[in-house]
């Protein structure tokens, strides 16, 4: 039986970096940080959108029902609300993406 495992070889150090030179350490981690955040933060609005159209599909089904409007209906319009809510939401979680995109671009060139 074969392994499909690779032996390790050494890496060469992955940062040339002066360890003594702690503004550009503080720079790097920055930097790693604000990338991390950035993706996490993405993942988060993805799932408050994500939250708030099963809320609002729930909302329209119980109150659909509890208006007595045949099921049919409401099923198809609160489907109807759900979808749109999560439409709009990722339309503005990518205008909101790439606007933070375009101005962090923008904030490079300025700075450079």
């Amino acid at each position: 039986m074969m392994s499909t495992r690779r032996t390790s070889e050494p890496r060469p150090e992955p940062l040339p970096l002066d360890w003594h030179d702690e503004e550009e350490i503080e720079r790097i981690v920055r930097e790693r940080m604000a990338a991390r955040f950035e993706t996490e933060s993405f993942h988060w609005r993805l799932r408050l959108v994500a939250i708030e159209t099963c809320i609002l599909g729930l909302l329209m089904l119980s109150a659909g029902i509890l208006l007595g409007h045949p099921a049919m209906m409401v099923l198809r319009a609160s489907l109807m609300v759900a979808g749109s809510c999560f439409a709009t939401g990722v339309l503005l979680l990518g205008m909101s993406a790439s606007a933070a995109r375009l101005l962090s671009r923008l904030s490079k060139g300025a700075s450079r």
